[in-house]
């Protein structure tokens, strides 16, 4: 089955890839590797801001690392001239939490993108990853993912 039909039978729709907020690129393909630039989360009603171990609970997290799993993927779609289909996998995500000195589940927030990817992708969605902490994220968010992913 096709991603973007499996997307469809899952009930989402991706977001259009976000523009870049500087001076950067969203995305750089080279050869058969998509390197995809930092997604934060941002969900219908905006960014999703917060600190995890502060004024966020873990599942909240991953519903925030969620949201950004979707931009990757619209970003993906992007580098591929719409078709998302000739995504073969996913094959590395870097996730930074927003979160206090004590927090210690940056994983299980990141959980959320990793989750969503292998429901959605199946074991094209399986990858390697790194869940780190940061002291803040740009304009508060509570997560960025950045990653790479292999191409037709």
């Amino acid at each position: 089955m096709s991603f973007a039909k499996r997307l469809e039978e899952m009930g989402i729709s991706l977001p259009d890839a976000p523009a870049p907020a500087a001076n950067y690129v969203p995305f750089v393909r080279t050869g058969n590797t998509v390197y995809v630039s930092g997604q934060i989360s941002n969900g219908p009603d905006g960014l999703i801001t917060g600190k995890l171990g502060d004024d966020m609970q873990v599942e909240e997290g991953a519903t925030a690392a969620r949201t950004c799993a979707l931009s990757l993927l619209a970003q993906v779609r992007a580098a591929c001239d719409g078709d998302l289909d000739r995504l073969k996998r996913v094959v590395k995500l870097t996730g930074f939490v927003n979160s206090t000195a004590e927090f210690k589940d940056q994983p299980k927030v990141i959980n959320g993108a990793s989750d969503f990817f292998v429901e959605a992708l199946g074991d094209a969605g399986r990858h390697a990853r790194s869940a780190v902490s940061a002291a803040s994220l740009p304009l508060g968010v509570a997560v960025e993912i950045e990653g790479i992913f292999e191409i037709e």
